[in-house]
């Protein structure tokens, strides 16, 4: 069990960080100055309108982007500093993403789908089969286990999603505009689902949405503009 002191050390630490685009001779500013810290086994929530950076600032702290300047720590790593076989090596096994669109693979079950990212990081085929199944049944979809994802709902594809960025047991889940591709029922289901798995598996959440109500369920609630984040009353 985790000591008092170790359970109140940032996961997350971003510090003063930016970043800019640049497309011919103009320079576009989406974070700015940004900083961030997130205590181990929170659930955070940022919200904001489309374009204001959100989805940017959770590819940084996922490692997909690099910031031009600030510093970006998570579980211990250096994440600006990385090259490409580390960066690979820390989200394969600290962080869980979960998109709008679920990004399943067509031609393989539910199961596979779980399975095979544990399996290519080098878990015993045995035991990655096993916790696939577990996580499967978790999120509702014992009886979906050998069905493609074209014989799924969106719900259920979602779901299965939220299975496979559990599979490789990180600290931190990122789920960006996870229900922003469903209906209103399957939203509220999903929506819920993740902050339920999150707490049964005592993981740090960040989650990017233009949902309030789902918002609100958050520890704390940020939202971002002109590049930097405020607390949401």
């Amino acid at each position: 069990m985790m000591t008092d002191n170790e359970l109140s050390v940032p996961v997350i630490e971003l510090n003063d960080v930016s970043k800019t685009y640049t497309t011919g001779n103009e320079e576009l500013s989406v974070i700015a100055g940004l900083s961030l810290t997130v205590e181990r086994g929170k659930k955070i929530v940022i919200a904001g309108e489309s374009g204001s950076g959100k989805s940017t600032l959770l590819n940084i702290i996922g490692g997909l982007d690099a910031p031009v300047s600030g510093s970006v720590r998570v579980c211990g790593y250096d994440v600006a500093r990385l090259d490409e076989a580390q960066l690979t090596a820390y989200r394969r096994g600290c962080i869980g993403l979960v998109f709008q669109f679920h990004y399943l693979l067509k031609d393989f079950t539910a199961l596979e789908n779980v399975f095979l990212p544990a399996y290519m990081a080098g878990c015993p085929k045995k035991t990655a089969l096993e916790r696939a199944e577990q996580l499967l049944r978790d999120v509702g979809l014992a009886q979906r286990l050998e069905h493609l994802p074209s014989q799924l709902s969106g719900g259920e594809r979602q779901r299965t999603a939220v299975a496979r960025a559990l599979i490789n047991d990180p600290q931190v889940i990122l789920a960006d505009e996870p229900t922003g591709n469903l209906d209103p029922a399957n939203a509220e289901l999903i929506g819920s689902l993740l902050f339920d798995v999150a707490e049964k598996y005592d993981k740090t959440l960040v989650l990017v949405t233009h949902d309030m109500k789902l918002a609100r369920r958050g520890d704390l609630c940020y939202t971002i503009r002109g590049g930097c984040l405020e607390q949401a009353e």
